[in-house]
């Protein structure tokens, strides 16, 4: 079975992946525009039609919510422990918590997920969902943590932020026409099933292509540390919660497999942008994609069996 998964789900990512790292080797893509094209175009596409298809009950998506509340929750509680015990500053406790909080759910989840389930809409709606509430989180807490609460107008920029971004939007909508069992014309879902067929190949072609423009170092300890966490402790995490909320089947097996991605790109960004450890948040992202290859698999096969 580990051979399977290994050969059927992770090794495809990993080639999509690299066909992005050579294709910047060799063309020097405009990532700024990738990024657009995944996060105003493909990703919303895909987001609406995995809900839109979706068989998720309304007590699922309230035990998925849920879920997700006690996920983040956990490891906030166990970032600010190990911050406190390292005695990172403030710049660095808000980049180690927000290299365990914000993970790679989108652009690397969703088409994890799309392998590992074989396009099964349950499955793609649990990540839909799980990656809609990473980008809130990424647009609330994850700018508000770096900035530290103190810069004037931050929560309104953190507000405008959220409000422009589509995936919300698109959740929403496909939930609503869901709900009410309304067709789709056909100029409108051919369109939109297009997009979404394009999600895997593109979104990961994009995340190759960001993650080689990051130096490779290997002599930082707190980057190892918040790599163990990200990639072994959350996992754990989410099997217990998985666990304690009794959920069987396709569910408990997406959040789980959802539970062990790799630091999120996003995370690197904001540390970019607003100049707060970008060294440290880029090597996070960097080496905990490369280990995934490893975990992932791993926690596939696991999922299987816990649930």
């Amino acid at each position: 079975m580990i051979a399977d998964i290994l050969l059927e789900v992770v090794l495809p990512i990993f080639v999509l992946i690299g066909f992005g790292i050579i294709m910047q080797y060799a063309f020097k893509l405009d990532l700024y525009t990738l990024a657009k094209i995944n996060f105003y175009y493909i990703t919303p596409a895909a987001v609406f039609m995995s809900m839109y298809e979706s068989k998720m009950s309304p007590q699922l998506l309230g035990m998925v919510a849920l879920f997700y509340a006690l996920y983040i929750g956990v490891l906030y509680v166990i970032s600010m422990l190990v911050a406190k015990q390292r005695k990172f500053n403030r710049g660095m406790r808000a980049a180690f918590t927000n290299s365990l909080l914000l993970d790679n759910s989108g652009n690397y989840g969703l088409p994890i997920n799309d392998l590992a389930f074989k396009g099964d809409p349950m499955a793609g709606s649990v990540q839909a969902l799980i990656m809609s509430f990473q980008s809130l989180l990424t647009f609330t807490y994850g700018v508000i943590s770096i900035q530290g609460a103190k810069t004037e107008g931050l929560y309104k920029q953190a507000i405008i932020g959220f409000l422009k971004m589509p995936v919300p939007y698109a959740l929403v909508i496909g939930i609503v026409l869901h709900a009410l069992a309304l067709p789709l014309p056909v100029f409108i879902s051919q369109p939109l099933m297009y997009a979404d067929q394009s999600m895997v190949a593109i979104a990961l072609l994009t995340l190759g292509a960001q993650i080689i423009k990051y130096p490779l170092r290997l002599r930082r300890l707190d980057v190892y540390l918040s790599v163990l966490l990200r990639l072994l402790v959350a996992p754990a995490i989410g099997i217990l919660i998985v666990l304690l909320l009794g959920l069987k089947g396709i569910p408990a097996q997406a959040l789980i497999i959802a539970s062990g991605m790799p630091v999120g790109v996003n995370s690197s960004i904001l540390a970019e942008e607003y100049q707060n450890e970008p060294d440290f948040a880029a090597q996070t992202v960097l080496i905990s994609t490369i280990l995934n290859v490893i975990t992932i698999t791993g926690l596939i096969t696991l999922a299987k069996f816990v649930a």
